[in-house]
């Protein structure tokens, strides 16, 4: 399992062939979607799931979070000092047959734990993906290329949003006026339970494909040795650049939330207050957050790559502040209006300010962390970002909505508490760190 010597080091870096490393991110981007649509496709399905093993709302509520992201954000640490020593390639694999299989097992679970223990195996499996796809990508592609090609990694998460919208809405449309389903050596499903497994079984799939990736070669490392870099070295590394990494966690994290909003108490609002159905609201805001989210992500990316070649060493921060700055207003109107056509069209744009300081956080990250740090850095990373996108983004929608307004058709105003309080305070830790965050990169550099 342990990689081979990394590339030259006395020479300069070797990067990859574009279209290997292009190829190696296309296949991380699939991995990426189904890692999202098997995440968040019990969202659509919460009241069927309720009727048949009789559960509340705060069941459900568990099961959607902490069952998922608590496991998630832990088992990222030391799956990404094991991605840091070792093939990252094959670490990402079983990560990914993991985490399908264990979807698909969501759609077998006839009890409040087995579906528990499920969603706990789908965050375990799918904390192998992101801190090592990062590192993977930073080693594909020089600094100037690099946001770019983080930005598309990132827009698999909206692609796979869109399409657990869209395929959630169709089910549950079909559940309907469908009864149940029966499989060879499985028996009786209902349509939810179907949903699971049609979601997560392809996935086994992509797993496969990971093994066609090129594990690329480390970058920037003097000494190949297995144990250059010991957990100690790790953490004091930390402790000498807290202030870059704190602030930097908690601004981008919160720059994050309006995305987190989008996920969990935007098709609520459309289905309240816009009086669309669910299928119509699935379908709807799906096809927005594939098209316009993509396109904030990328161009996110592209931007930073363009400051970053004419010298503007902190411009992921640069983009993100400016990404906070558009999405103060927008956020004030996005959730605020009742026409479905006014609404539907102010949502385009909010996806797409959301989406955009996505993939400049893993880029900024790449700029101020040695090579063999850089999945546990991520991991860390990660570990702070579903922290706070999973309990304060949706737990003070819900809080407000209900302690300070008393009325559930006041969501709409609870989202747009959070969202722009979220942006400007993310906005500003971030232009705090402009310049610490200059000197982090040039002494990365030198080092």
């Amino acid at each position: 399992m342990q990689e081979p010597a990394t590339a030259a080091e006395q020479n300069g870096p070797t990067w990859p062939k574009p279209a290997v490393a292009w190829f190696g991110v296309g296949v991380l981007v699939l991995a990426f979607i189904f890692s999202i649509a098997d995440r968040i496709i019990i969202s659509l399905l919460v009241d069927p799931i309720k009727a048949d093993l009789d559960l509340t709302d705060t069941d459900m509520g568990f099961m959607m979070g902490i069952a998922f992201a608590i496991f998630y954000a832990l088992m990222g640490l030391p799956i990404g000092r094991l991605a840091d020593k070792y093939s990252r390639r094959l670490i990402i694999g079983v990560g990914i047959f993991l985490w399908s299989f264990m979807t698909a097992l969501c759609g077998l679970a006839n009890s409040f734990m087995q579906l528990f223990l499920a969603r706990v195996g789908v965050g375990v499996g799918e904390a192998t993906l992101s801190p090592a796809a990062y590192s993977m990508i930073a080693d594909y592609f020089p600094k100037d290329k690099l946001g770019r090609a983080l930005g598309v990694y990132q827009s698999g998460a909206f692609f796979g949003v869109g399409l657990a919208f869209i395929f959630g809405g169709l089910a549950i449309q079909f559940a309907k006026g469908a009864d149940e389903f029966v499989l060879p050596l499985v028996g009786a499903l209902k349509p939810w339970q179907l949903a699971f497994v049609v979601v997560g079984l392809p996935g086994i799939l992509v797993a496969g494909l990971m093994f066609f990736v090129l594990e690329p070669a480390r970058q920037g490392i003097k000494s190949a040795a297995e144990n250059e870099i010991s957990l100690g070295q790790t953490f004091r590394f930390a402790f000498q650049r807290w202030r870059v990494f704190i602030a930097h966690y908690t601004g981008f994290a919160l720059l994050a939330l309006p995305m987190t909003t989008l996920a969990t108490w935007v098709p609520p609002y459309f289905m309240r207050v816009v009086g669309l159905s669910p299928p119509e609201t699935g379908l709807k805001l799906g096809l927005i957050v594939l098209i316009a989210s993509p396109l904030g992500v990328i161009g996110g990316g592209a931007f930073s790559d363009y400051l970053f070649k004419r010298g503007y060493q902190d411009a992921p921060l640069r983009v993100a502040i400016m990404a906070a700055i558009f999405m103060v207003p927008v956020s004030l109107v996005a959730t605020s209006l009742s026409d479905p056509t006014m609404a539907l069209a102010v949502i385009i744009p909010f996806a797409f300010g959301a989406s955009i300081s996505m993939g400049l956080a893993p880029a900024a990250l790449q700029l101020v962390t040695p090579n063999r740090l850089r999945a546990q850095i991520g991991a860390a990373w990660m570990l702070f970002l579903n922290l706070i996108t999973a309990s304060i983004g949706p737990w003070a929608v819900g809080w407000i909505s209900d302690s300070v307004f008393g009325d559930p058709l006041r969501v709409g105003d609870s989202i747009t508490i959070v969202n722009v309080s979220s942006v400007a305070l993310g906005g500003l830790i971030l232009l705090a760190t402009l310049k610490p965050f200059r000197r982090a990169v040039e002494k990365q550099n030198i080092d």
